[in-house]
């Protein structure tokens, strides 16, 4: 089992939603989130001020897949955040140990 998390841009949430559910994704978690990598945040302009910001929003998606789906959900993600501008985001990849389903006790694969 892996668990991939992506950071990406906010208005691309839906297009990857869509692409993770075409791929046979069944949850995702979504959270609201706001940091910069190399595009290092941008001025803005609020009442005559001239001011830097620096953490940018983003959007970080948390998928816990069966390892066998891990190329055709990034591969998924990929195709429907990329802009080709810089602060598209970043793919993560971690293995995933152990599941549990709360409610019913399945673990493993099943638990999915």
């Amino acid at each position: 089992m892996k668990f991939v998390t992506a950071i990406i841009k906010p208005f691309k949430l839906d297009d990857v939603r869509e692409a993770l559910s075409e791929v046979g994704v069944q949850g995702v978690t979504v959270t609201e989130v706001k940091g910069f990598g190399r595009q290092k945040g941008h001025t803005e302009l609020y009442r005559g001020a001239e001011y830097v910001v620096d953490f940018l929003p983003k959007v970080k998606l948390e998928v816990a897949i069966d390892a066998k789906m891990l190329d055709r959900v990034i591969e998924a993600i990929t195709r429907a955040a990329r802009t080709d501008k810089i602060g598209d985001g970043k793919i993560f990849v971690f293995d995933l140990e152990h599941v549990v389903r709360i409610r019913t006790g399945e673990t493993g694969p099943a638990a999915l």
